[in-house]
């Protein structure tokens, strides 16, 4: 149900030059968010994660 939500948000958010900016700000931090998370994990599990 989230990923529908944030597929029609995404795309009303499209629509507009700033809501373009702003899905482009989430998409960064979300990244950035994430690899920080990867990082945090000792190697092995960081490998199998990557290779499921």
């Amino acid at each position: 149900m989230k990923k529908l939500f944030m597929f029609f948000a995404a795309k009303w958010l499209t629509r507009t030059p700033l809501g373009l900016a702003v899905l482009g700000l989430g998409w960064f931090l979300t990244r950035r968010r994430r690899q920080r998370q990867e990082g945090a994990r000792p190697p092995e599990r960081r490998a199998a994660a990557a290779h499921p």
